[in-house]
């Protein structure tokens, strides 16, 4: 039973989340706002944070919701893996906000495919 109802958790939540590949993103770059859910001391340091991605910590966010919504652009979300920007996109999506995805795998997962990080 518990793994059962893990994997009802588990699917119900990615499918209330959208998601993004790091292949879909690479294209959509210049379309999007990138925001980085880290601490500033995680986005500041090495290996670093994706090319134009703008640094709300997840802990700010909620008071800064009106800010992302000023952009008019779709939302991208992104963290170290992806379980910060889950729940930063749970926050925005509560809120009202429409075209927040998350950026699957992260910047590990940006990294790990060799592109390059600021």
């Amino acid at each position: 039973m518990p793994g059962l109802l893990s994997r009802l958790f588990r699917r119900s939540r990615e499918s209330g989340t959208p998601w993004l590949k790091i292949g879909e993103l690479q294209r959509r770059l210049s379309d999007v706002v990138l925001i980085d859910v880290r601490g500033p001391d995680e986005f500041n340091a090495p290996p670093g944070h994706l090319p134009g991605a703008i640094n709300i910590p997840l802990p700010e966010l909620p008071a800064r919701v009106a800010e992302v919504a000023a952009f008019a652009r779709p939302v991208v979300l992104v963290c170290k893996t992806d379980r910060r920007s889950a729940r930063a996109a749970e926050t925005l999506l509560a809120a009202g906000l429409h075209g927040v995805t998350v950026l699957r795998g992260g910047t590990d997962g940006w990294y790990q495919q060799g592109l390059p990080l600021d």
